[in-house]
């Protein structure tokens, strides 16, 4: 799990970490991804983050109209205070950035038809969220699926803080990236997405700005 804050961040050096190369509306409908008969309060899983620098996969996953899917949320004690992210959380005992990619979509959204590709960005941030501290070194991989899968098949692995601070998901054409006036993470994702739309991925992964809250 990786929510984002809603604060706006300031920018400063970006470290470079390793790497390995591992007829619509236009607007999509916003649903929750947290229907279905899997769903029981009670199995919720704990959130296991205990601070330090954590890596953490997330994924650009886009639908075969080039929408790509966000996750809707805000702080737990505060509706209001909401933001748009990317799925993806942070990597599990010896998984690959692959492995906790894919499961991390699965357990937020039940997709997993996902053909994972190529890694885009590189992200250092920190923030505040849910009463601590966050310090993430966060892995973008870009991921497509064959189906616009609408509503969500159900998330079926979601921790507690999970289901307090997670309202939903909905589909983004690229368009509306470029003009909502809502908080989206990272900051430059219209114009990072308009980018990969039009040029293909980047030969190497680019580094972002790294975002400190």
């Amino acid at each position: 799990m990786s929510a984002e804050p809603s604060r706006e961040p300031s920018y400063g050096a970006s470290p470079k970490p390793s790497y390995t190369q591992p007829p619509v509306s236009s607007y999509g409908a916003s649903y929750s991804p947290y229907g279905g008969d899997d769903q029981d309060a009670g199995d919720a899983a704990e959130d296991t983050y205990e601070g330090g620098l954590r890596k953490v996969a997330r994924l650009i996953l886009l639908d075969p109209l080039d929408r790509i899917l966000l996750l809707h949320g805000h702080e737990p004690d505060d509706p209001s205070d909401d933001w748009w992210f990317t799925p993806g959380g942070g990597v599990e005992g010896a998984e690959t950035l692959e492995e906790a990619a894919l499961r991390e979509l699965a357990e937020e959204t039940g997709i997993t038809d996902a053909e994972l590709g190529q890694v885009l960005w590189l992200r250092r941030c920190s923030f505040p969220f849910a009463g601590r501290r966050w310090d993430q070194d966060e892995w973008y991989f870009l991921a497509r699926t064959a189906v616009a899968h609408q509503p969500l098949p159900g998330a079926a692995g979601l921790t507690e803080l999970e289901r307090r601070t997670v309202a939903g998901a909905r589909w983004w054409t690229c368009g509306e990236l470029t003009r909502t006036h809502e908080t989206v993470y990272p900051t430059r994702l219209a114009e990072l997405l308009r980018t990969l739309l039009d040029e293909g991925p980047p030969a190497q992964p680019v580094v972002l700005e790294t975002e400190i809250v």
